[in-house]
């Protein structure tokens, strides 16, 4: 390996820190925010639901967008996402599972799970 390659390596490492200490600063901040309205059902629910909105612009947008376009890349990508977890995926309370379960009694147990 080259020392110039070796430099790019050290210096994208280095970004992608930077980069992976605003995310977490960012969560923490939409964290704290969920904390300040917590017992706010209406509250809680326009911050998920603007959440998965911004996933699915992620996704739909700049994910989309900076795929490979090379096979060979695009089957590495995938085999890394594999491995490291698959795809995002926000899961959705089914409503109608919801409303069942209120009605049935067995709220307590189950929302509390």
């Amino acid at each position: 390996m080259s020392e110039a390659s070796t430099t790019s390596q050290i210096a994208e490492s280095l970004a992608r820190g930077d980069w992976e200490a605003r995310l977490s600063s960012e969560l923490q901040s939409l964290q704290e925010l969920a904390n300040e309205v917590s017992g706010e059902p209406q509250a809680l629910l326009l911050l998920l639901r603007r959440i998965e909105e911004l996933h699915r612009t992620i996704q739909d947008g700049a994910f989309r967008s900076s795929l490979p376009s090379d096979r060979g890349e695009l089957f590495s990508l995938l085999q890394g996402m594999e491995k490291s977890g698959g795809w995002p995926y926000i899961p959705r309370l089914q409503l109608r599972t919801f409303m069942d379960l209120l009605q049935s009694g067995e709220s307590d147990s189950a929302l509390a799970a």
